[in-house]
């Protein structure tokens, strides 16, 4: 590591420290005020929601997206200060100032430009393995669907149908759990289809960075979470469910969510999982065509009955 990249993060994580402890001791933003007054979604009133025309520039990533078809940033998705993504991703999601400091500085890097006075268009935020990565939750492999913009709803609807939480009316919830349940199935599945496939571990953090947002902005709802992978809009009334007073920091978020999500994830233990129902299905099958309805087997008639219980199985 270079001695500059080391005095980068050593900052980026003194002040996280810092923003930490503050929030710890300050009250937290109420409900329905997380967003500043005068900044766009302030008290859930969002700018009008305008799908990208042709010629606009879009992302593999559907937070930047939605900020981009509201207006929050430019609508055409072009010529984007990095200063301007992390101040603005500050207000809308209420992530921690070190949060919109780290990641807009990366994305600096990654495309070879000056944080302080570069500016990209949203399409260069997929270049391959830099932020956008493999066994996406949202989206096709690279390898399989070249334009990332395109949200892949089989997926969406396949992640978000796997809820097994509960709200206190009886809504259903995405929980860690799911998350981490659908992100292994992914990553085997990509491993298996896409003869390309590679997830680093930066790009394992990444990638359960970005799904952790469903648990931890959208409290799991599934509502919410569908009208925004799947639009990438903002519903109507909503506000971001992360209330710290100084907006959720690095460190707490990556305690409390990130590691859970990643720590979840078990490829070999799927494919366990996987491999025995096969087996189990397997099984059920012969049962069904070898043992009688009958009771004519040296076994008598409790032969008979396990195999028609077999075949209705």
């Amino acid at each position: 590591m270079s001695l500059s990249k080391y005095l980068f993060l050593a900052k980026v994580l003194a002040w996280d420290t810092e923003i930490t402890l503050l929030n710890m001791v300050t009250p937290s933003k109420k409900v329905g005020h997380v967003i500043p007054e005068g900044h766009p979604g302030a008290g859930g009133k969002w700018p009008e929601f305008i799908p990208p025309k042709e010629g606009d520039s879009r992302c593999s990533c559907p937070a930047i997206n939605a900020m981009a078809n509201h207006g929050v940033l430019p609508r055409d998705g072009k010529n984007i200060s990095f200063k301007e993504l992390g101040a603005k991703v500050h207000t809308t999601y209420n992530f921690a100032e070190t949060f919109c400091y780290f990641v807009p500085n990366f994305a600096a890097k990654m495309l070879g430009r000056d944080y302080e006075t570069g500016t990209f268009d949203l399409k260069d935020l997929d270049l391959h393995n830099g932020i956008e990565h493999d066994a996406s939750l949202t989206r096709e492999d690279v390898v399989h669907e070249p334009d990332q913009t395109k949200p892949h709803v089989p997926f969406i609807k396949e992640l978000l149908d796997g809820a097994t939480g509960k709200d206190s009316d009886g809504n259903p919830l995405l929980t860690i759990e799911d998350i981490s349940k659908y992100s292994t199935k992914r990553r085997v599945e990509a491993r298996e289809t896409n003869p390309e496939f590679t997830l680093e571990s930066t790009h394992k953090i990444i990638g359960s960075t970005n799904a952790s947002n469903f648990a931890a902005v959208f409290g799991g709802c599934i509502d919410d979470l569908s009208t925004f992978l799947i639009e990438e809009r903002f519903p109507d009334g909503w506000e971001p469910k992360l209330y710290e007073a100084n907006g959720l920091s690095i460190l707490s978020y990556y305690r409390n969510t990130i590691s859970k999500v990643e720590n979840g994830i078990d490829e070999d233990k799927f494919r366990r999982d996987r491999e025995e129902r096969k087996n189990q299905r397997h099984d059920e099958e012969e049962g069904g065509e070898v043992l009688p309805a009958g009771g004519n087997t040296s076994s008598g008639g409790a032969v008979g009955a396990t195999g028609e219980l077999r075949r209705r199985v």
